[in-house]
Order: C-alpha cells, then structure tokens, then sequence
C-alpha cells in the first residue's frame, strides 16, 4: 500500500465519521491548518470550515456512507480517486472523484472534488 493509498482510506473514514470530537482530530491529523477543500458545491478553507462542510453533507445524506471506487492514481505529490456515496450494501446515489495534493509533511494542501453522477432533481 503506497502512502497515497493510505492517505485515501484515511480521507474516505473521515467523510464517514459522524462522532464531531474524532471527525475533528482526524481533520487536524489528515489536512495542513490552511488546507483547502473545494468542488461544485464548496469552496472551504482550514480545518474548522471543512468539518461544518463534512458535518453538513452528513446530515444532508444521514446513514449513507463513502467507499473508494478502483485503485488510487498517485505521482509525485498528487494523487486522484473514485468514491461513491449511498446506503450501505445499495447502489450508489452520487459517484465522484477527487484529486488530492500534499505537502512535505504528508498532510493534504488541497482537495479538488469532481461530481461524475448525481440525482436528478
């Protein structure tokens, strides 16, 4: 498993912890205090707007949960993913991916989001 690989289930636990003392801890472990997160529907920098952003989506889809989807592309400092997001054992209700980039110190700098299937309105 390479770092990035690591860093990616680390990154899908945290978008489904739903307890706001270890959610917040693993924001602090995983994003650099000036790390940015951003997709079409956010642009959040520091980890107290990520966690009210995680905290949100999480009430928006209570009970759904995040899953890796295929391997993890990685050079460099970079790497990008697939996930999902739905109940667990179900299809999907909105796949993705994102690209993630970090620093020196292995905590992520910034995150850019891409949304691939979402439903309908």
């Amino acid at each position: 498993m390479s770092d990035f690989d690591a860093i990616a289930h680390a990154y899908i636990d945290l978008w489904n912890e739903t307890d706001a003392s270890a959610r917040q801890e693993r924001i602090e472990q995983l994003f650099a205090p000036d790390g940015r997160y951003t997709d079409p529907l956010a642009d959040v920098t520091g980890h107290s707007q990520i966690d009210a952003m995680i905290s949100a989506v999480q009430q928006q889809f209570p009970g759904m949960i995040f899953t890796l989807a295929g391997p993890v592309d990685a050079h460099h400092s970079q790497a990008r993913f697939g996930w999902k997001l739905g109940p667990a054992g179900e299809d999907s209700l909105i796949d993705g991916f994102d690209v993630l980039e970090r620093n020196d110190d292995g905590r992520l700098t910034l995150v850019l989001g891409f949304l691939d299937k979402v439903p309908s309105a």
